[in-house]
């Protein structure tokens, strides 16, 4: 174990000891660093945690499925970070590709365009989920009425309403080539869902006791641990940033892989923390009957969950169209390639219209699958089995082949390479049972 450790020591060093990947332009410091991880993580996922530790048996089960998930989740982190060092490539699919070969890279495209076009579909319901909250909210405040006593108009179903956002607000924004309100907004998923925990803790200890639902901290049993599995896809929905770690990682002033795995410990402890005590008190507020948008189970006259909606309203509908412009790059730039070697109409004219196409598209087919399929939890399941491919697949799979090129000792070689193999075994586990277990249910709404 000793050697193992030296060879490992000197395995980071020969990594950090590579140069930048990008020598010019502003460096990322630690906080910088860590504030973007935390950034990637905190999110819409939040809203789907205390349903999972219900779905769990309980906190404990649900507590305990992260803390082991948190060792693959950090491992990959570090991994992909070695593997960037190594093949001085800086975004996630370069690096697959570089080391894994073009058609595990091609793969990874697809994995990659589909997951955003997944996350487009969550957050649309989300959005949907809020906004009729929010209209009730304002209903009953004008009119005195309660929901029940609310007259059914066509233009108050929530199907309209979401293809007036989607046609007035969202299409718009997600159209142009550069999405500059990113700037604006970078702080404000992180600021929602740091609120939304705390909301969630003072509603607990303020709810008259009568309100509160008796929830056990832990059940046991078969079926409490088959349950269990069925939640590692919300799990790694929310701590999903591993596709723009790399990029994180290239951009950093102190690339050392010994410091970059400190700053993932970091980050993934404080998501762990604050995903933790949002399905915990969620949970323990609401017990069996919390709902798989936590903010759908409070009254919708709530002061402080009505600003919780606003803001993770707000920030869904601005964070979207970067989700657009990510998923549209990736689609867009093989096309732009082949006009090119085609020789058609001139590239800024295809470019403007291949964009408008694809962005019209994206935008028509999220809201027609967020309309008919309006479970969040159904939703978050199948962008779980698709995460399994970047936390655990990908990595384990570029480690594997790191390992058949890097100077490294047979001890080392074999160790990591199980490592490697025991990460692909876990995530192909994972996508398989969240992806049977999504197809069953749709198949059973059928």
């Amino acid at each position: 174990m000793e050697e193992l450790a030296r060879e490992s020591i000197s395995l980071l060093a020969s990594a950090s000891a590579k140069p930048a990947l990008h020598p010019d332009g502003p460096r990322l410091g630690s906080m910088g660093a860590i504030f973007i991880l935390l950034k990637s993580s905190l999110g819409a996922g939040l809203l789907n945690f205390p349903w999972a530790f219900e779905r769990a048996g309980g906190v404990r089960n649900a507590v305990t499925v992260e803390l082991v998930s948190l060792v693959f989740l950090i491992s990959g982190l570090i991994i992909l970070g070695y593997s960037s060092s190594i093949s001085g490539q800086c975004t996630y699919q370069a690096v697959v590709k570089e080391m894994c070969g073009l058609s595990i890279g091609q793969l990874c495209e697809i994995c990659f365009v589909f997951n955003l076009f997944m996350i487009s579909v969550a957050f649309l319901v989300i959005v949907d989920d809020q906004l009729v909250k929010l209209c009730l909210s304002i209903y009953e405040l004008v009119t005195g009425l309660s929901e029940s006593e609310m007259p059914y108009y066509w233009y108050t179903d929530r199907r309209c309403a979401l293809l007036l956002l989607c046609v007035l607000l969202i299409l718009p924004l997600s159209i142009p080539k550069e999405i500059t309100i990113q700037k604006y907004i970078s702080v404000l998923g992180t600021l929602a869902a740091t609120y939304l925990t705390i909301a969630i803790i003072i509603k607990y200890h303020t709810m008259p006791s009568t309100q509160v639902h008796i929830a056990p901290v832990y059940s046991t049993g078969i079926r409490s641990w088959a349950s269990t599995f069925s939640v590692i896809p919300t799990i790694c929905f929310g701590f999903q940033c591993h596709e723009a770690s790399i990029a994180i990682y290239s951009s950093m002033e102190n690339q050392r892989l010994s410091h970059w795995a400190l700053i993932s410990v970091l980050s993934m402890i404080f998501c762990l923390v604050i995903y933790s005590l949002t399905g915990a008190y969620g949970y323990l507020t609401f017990g069996e009957e919390v709902k798989a948008d936590i903010l759908m189970s409070y009254n919708g006259g709530d002061v402080l969950m009505v600003i919780a909606r606003l803001l993770f309203g707000i920030s869904i509908i601005t964070i979207y169209p970067i989700i657009v412009l990510l998923g549209r790059s990736v689609i867009q730039d093989p096309l732009l390639s082949w006009h090119r070697r085609r020789g058609g109409l001139k590239t800024e004219q295809f470019e403007s219209r291949s964009r408008y196409v694809l962005t019209v598209l994206w935008v028509t087919v999220t809201l027609l699958i967020a309309i008919f399929v309006p479970d969040i939890s159904k939703v978050i399941s199948v962008i779980g089995g698709i995460s399994a491919f970047f936390i655990f697949i990908f990595p384990g799979l570029c480690l594997i082949f790191a390992m058949q090129s890097e100077p490294v000792s047979c001890k080392t070689r074999v160790v990591l390479t199980l490592w490697g193999v025991v990460t692909l075994i876990c995530g192909a586990f994972i996508f398989g049972q969240s992806t049977t277990t999504a197809v069953m249910e749709l198949l059973g709404r059928i």
